[in-house]
C-alpha cells in the first residue's frame, strides 16, 4: 500500500537522485539516474524510471528500472532488473538481468559470465565467459561472439557457430531464476528508503501545517487504540464499497474516479499519521515528547518492520488501521460537536438576550 499511495504525489520529488551511503557506493533513488560520461562512482546501487550508465564505475552496479542501460566502462558486475536491459559498453565481470528484453549490442562486452532471463535475448556483442540464458526467444546476431559454453532454455535463433563451447539446451532454466537471490535484497530495501523519504517529506508537511490535528490524530491513538483501529478497518472496507456503488451510474463514474485518487491520498496519510502516533505514544511511556523524533523513530520502524518476514506486513497494517481510523475520528470529530452543540443549544430569538426558551424579554 505504501507504494501505491505514494506514486500518487511522488511526482515533485521523483526527479531527485541523492547518494545515502557512505562506503563508496552510491545509492540513488529517482526518475532519471545517469552516471554521466567522464563521471566515474566506485560503484552504483539505483532504483529508477531510466538508469543509464555513460561514464566509469569501478566497482559494481546493481540496479531497478523501468530502462536500464550500460553505454560506459563497469569494471565490476552489473545486476540489473528492468523492463528492458541494455549493454552497449564493456563490463569487466559477470552480468545477471531478469528483464523484459536484453539486448548485447554489437561492440559491447561482458568480461566474466552472462545469466539472464527475460521475454528476448538479443546477443550481437562478446562474451568471454559462460552463458546460461532462459528466454522466449534467444537470437544470436552476425556479430556475435561466446567464448564459452551456452546453456539455454526457450527458441535459439541466429548464428549458432558464434558459440566457442558447448551449445545445450536445458529447459530447466527459468526467468530470472538465477538472478533473483541477488537482487531481491537489493529492490527491497532501496523501495523501502524511496517510500521513508517520502513518508517522511508528507510527514513534515502535515506537522508543520497541521500541528493541532496531528497531536489530535497521536492522542486519539493513545487513548483508545482497539475503537480507533477498528474505524480504521471500517473506513477501509466501506470507501472503496461506497466506491463502487457511485460509480453504477454514468453520472458516478467521474466521482469514483476522483474519489479513488483522493481515498489513495488518505491512504498514504493514514500510513504516516499511523506511525508517528504509535511511535509518540512508545516515546511518551518513556518521558519523551517530541513530534519530530517521533515522526522519524515511527518511519524509521515502520520501513524496518517492513523487512521483517511473516510478521512485518500484519504489525505495518495494524499500525495503518491505527492511524486511518485516528484521521477518519479527527477529522469526524469537530463536525459531530458542533452539531451536538446546535441541537442542545439553539440560538435565542432576535430581540431577545434572556435564558433559550423564555418568553419574558431581556431586562436591563
Amino acid at each position: 500500500m505504501v507504494v501505491l499511495a505514494a506514486l500518487v504525489c511522488a511526482t515533485p520529488v521523483a526527479a531527485a537522485t541523492a547518494p545515502v551511503a557512505q562506503t563508496g557506493t552510491d545509492v540513488r533513488i529517482g526518475a532519471t539516474i545517469v552516471v554521466d560520461e567522464g563521471e566515474t562512482v566506485e560503484g552504483l546501487e539505483a532504483i529508477g524510471g531510466t538508469i543509464l550508465v555513460e561514464g566509469t564505475v569501478t566497482g559494481d552496479v546493481e540496479a531497478v528500472g523501468g530502462d536500464v542501460r550500460i553505454d560506459g566502462d563497469v569494471q565490476g558486475d552489473v545486476d540489473a532488473v528492468g523492463g528492458t536491459v541494455t549493454i552497449g559498453g564493456d563490463v569487466g565481470g559477470d552480468v545477471g538481468t531478469a528483464a523484459g528484453s536484453l539486448e548485447i549490442l554489437e561492440g559491447a562486452t561482458v568480461g566474466g559470465t552472462l545469466s539472464a532471463g527475460a521475454a528476448t535475448v538479443t546477443i550481437d556483442g562478446t562474451v568471454v565467459g559462460d552463458a546460461s540464458v532462459g528466454a522466449e526467444t534467444i537470437r544470436l546476431g552476425d556479430n556475435a561472439a561466446l567464448e564459452g559454453d551456452l546453456r539455454y532454455g526457450g527458441s535459439l535463433e541466429g548464428d549458432t557457430d558464434a558459440v566457442a563451447g558447448e551449445v545445450e539446451r536445458d529447459s530447466s532454466i527459468a526467468v530470472g531464476s538465477d538472478l533473483a537471490p541477488t537482487i531481491e535484497p537489493l529492490a527491497s530495501w532501496v523501495v523501502a528508503l524511496y517510500a521513508f523519504a517520502l513518508n517522511l517529506l508528507l510527514g513534515a508537511v502535515l506537522l508543520a501545517l497541521f500541528p493541532r490535528f496531528s497531536a489530535g490524530v497521536a492522542d486519539r491513538v493513545a487513548s483508545n487504540p482497539v475503537r480507533t483501529g477498528l474505524v480504521g478497518l471500517g473506513v477501509l472496507v466501506g470507501v472503496p464499497i461506497l466506491l463502487v456503488a457511485t460509480a453504477i451510474t454514468v453520472i458516478g463514474i467521474p466521482l469514483t474516479i476522483v474519489g479513488t485518487f483522493a481515498f489513495l491520498l488518505v491512504i498514504w496519510i493514514g500510513i504516516v499519521y499511523g506511525r508517528f502516533a504509535v511511535a509518540a505514544a512508545l516515546l511518551s511511556l518513556a518521558g519523551v515528547e517530541n513530534r519530530w523524533l517521533a515522526l522519524v523513530v515511527g518511519l524509521l520502524g515502520g520501513a524496518v518492520l517492513g523487512q521483517i518476514p511473516y510478521v512485518g506486513d500484519p504489525l505495518n497494517l495494524l499500525i495503518f488501521l491505527l492511524g486511518l481510523g485516528a484521521l477518519a475520528s479527527t477529522l469526524y470529530g469537530p463536525r459531530r460537536t458542533v452539531r451536538e452543540r446546535g441541537q442542545a443549544e439553539p440560538e435565542p430569538e432576535p430581540g431577545y438576550e434572556g435564558d433559550v426558551g423564555s418568553d419574558e424579554p431581556a431586562t436591563d
